[in-house]
């Protein structure tokens, strides 16, 4: 069905993905960091986002202004835009447009029960949760003691219940625990959402699956990183790679037996893709990686604008409208600790 997209794509994906372009002509461009990265206090941020697509959604904040405040009110103007396109579609792209938020549920799920763990506010976390990860019983959460207890009482309900499959132990949730369930529920969530858009044929699955790939090799190589000097096997860590992708299967062999950073890197440096995320850090340099890779995305997504007649520029749009809220995080942070010097570190440039 390649290439034939053009002859019906329009019927009913043609004025959504209209609507998705000119939100993305929306986003802050170079000009507007420049202009962030000169300001001295939170209400200057605040006058600067008024000449952008923000204007309306932070002009009713008051002062003082906090990093929190301004980060919400960003976040809410995603939510309204990601509504709005799912009020408007039919299938497949309103299941498409639904699996864009599994991933917020499942940090939503842990947030709640690693907070709960620790003996926090149950309402102090919700207001900490992604509005896009939102279902009727999270805060219900607080209530599970183990895997089973969390599927049975809360999730079974949930799109979440397919990919519970491989947590269900009975084992109490403890802080390894914990990590283990998101990157085991993030593992089926990827596995799932890579198939769903392969059945969608053509450009869509074309496109989606470069960026679902470079997906599941990211958090591979994280998972490695950050189980470096922990008590999970080198079979624990295998189970947690996703079975799809570039460095799947003979990557994820090595990826399993490394045992420190510059391993990871000796790995990764064998695939020409990636030969540009590390070719940035130094040798035993992991602190940086994070944004090395969200460069690398951020280059993958807008490419997808090249191309028309496909949904992976939905995908697109809404991870770098994140980036972009993660860059004015960062700016507002900087600013309130009186950190100015290390504004340009953090920000991810999304043109």
């Amino acid at each position: 069905m390649y290439g034939f997209e053009a002859m019906t794509f329009n019927v009913h994906g043609g004025f959504l993905e209209a609507i998705c372009r000119g939100y993305r002509a929306g986003l802050l461009t170079t000009a507007d960091y420049n202009n962030l990265s000169q300001c001295e206090t939170l209400d200057d941020i605040k006058l600067s986002l008024t000449g952008t697509d923000y204007a309306s959604y932070l002009a009713n904040v008051p002062s003082p202004l906090q990093t929190s405040a301004i980060v919400e009110k960003c976040t809410d103007k995603l939510v309204d835009e990601y509504n709005f396109m799912l009020s408007q579609v039919s299938e497949p792209l309103s299941t498409f447009l639904e699996y864009l938020t599994y991933g917020h549920m499942i940090d939503n799920v842990v947030l709640i029960v690693t907070g709960t763990l620790h003996e926090r506010d149950v309402h102090e976390l919700l207001e900490k949760c992604h509005p896009l990860g939102m279902f009727d019983s999270i805060a219900t959460l607080a209530v599970a003691q183990n895997m089973r207890e969390l599927y049975r009482l809360v999730l079974v309900d949930t799109p979440l219940a397919p990919y519970f499959s491989e947590c269900l132990t009975s084992e109490d949730l403890d802080d390894m625990n914990i990590e283990i369930m998101r990157n085991t529920l993030y593992k089926a969530y990827l596995e799932d959402f890579y198939q769903f858009c392969k059945s969608i044929g053509g450009a869509t699955a074309e496109l989606m699956s470069d960026l679902l790939t470079f997906e599941a090799d990211w958090r591979a190589v994280n998972i490695t990183v950050n189980s470096v000097g922990t008590e999970l096997t080198r079979d624990d860590r295998r189970k947690l790679y996703s079975e799809f992708g570039l460095l799947y299967p003979y990557g994820h062999e090595e990826l399993a037996a490394t045992e420190d950073f510059d391993g990871v890197r000796a790995v990764i440096e064998k695939y020409p893709p990636y030969q540009a995320v590390f070719a940035k850090l130094s040798f035993g340099e992991s602190q940086m990686l994070d944004k090395a890779f969200f460069e690398e995305q951020v280059k993958r997504l807008t490419l997808v604008f090249e191309q028309q007649f496909h949904y992976a520029v939905f995908y697109a749009y809404f991870k770098l409208r994140e980036q972009e809220i993660r860059n004015l995080m960062w700016i507002a942070e900087c600013v309130a600790q009186n950190q100015k010097t290390r504004v340009h570190d953090g920000i991810v440039m999304t043109f």
